[in-house]
């Protein structure tokens, strides 16, 4: 329980006075726990310190604003929660634009044009049969799938059992089987 009064004492103190001691002891309070939960979400130390460093960095930018954060504690687990799914989508993204232009090098090349239309014409299907999901659904298949999260971190960071997650997925791909299929 002190920790909560130590950390509201800091906030008090950052935002009223500019404190810069404040701030180095919040962030020495609650960094290396920030770090594991970063980490856990991204696989790479560097860029978790990174993002936990960014948080603090928009925690004294946005000091005059902190009394309208009702809970700091949460407030940076969410921030880096965010940044670190950001970060993974947009270098999830980056491998599959690489792997697309691999791809269509590779297309271009060595395929024919009728295996390159049945390509064309099988993504659109499983792309059709992902935007199809129920919302919860989709979100833990690309979580999954596109982001190389594993289904553990996922209910993490959902707040969902491992069960939930487990059966939000198999439902995903038992979904994409039909659709490629068919049914």
């Amino acid at each position: 329980m002190s920790s909560v009064v130590d950390t509201q004492e800091h906030i008090r103190r950052i935002q009223i006075h500019g404190d810069e001691t404040a701030f180095s002891e919040l962030y020495t309070l609650n960094e290396s726990r920030l770090n594991k939960f970063a980490y856990s979400i991204l696989g790479d130390r560097e860029v978790a310190q990174e993002i936990v460093n960014d948080a603090f960095l928009k925690i004294w930018i946005g000091r005059q604003d902190l009394d309208t954060i009702r809970n700091v504690q949460v407030y940076l687990y969410v921030l880096i929660k965010n940044a670190c799914l950001n970060h993974l989508r947009n270098t999830s993204t980056k491998k599959i634009k690489e792997l697309q232009l691999v791809e269509t090098y590779y297309f271009r090349l060595s395929v024919d044009p009728s295996h390159l239309l049945i390509s064309k014409e099988l993504e659109a299907r499983v792309l059709n049969a992902v935007n199809q999901l129920p919302p919860r659904c989709k979100l833990i298949f690309k979580m999954v799938k596109e982001d190389d999260l594993s289904c553990n971190e996922v209910a993490d960071i959902l707040g969902l059992s491992n069960k939930t997650v487990f059966a939000q997925l198999a439902i995903a791909l038992k979904k994409l089987d039909d659709a490629l299929r068919g049914k």
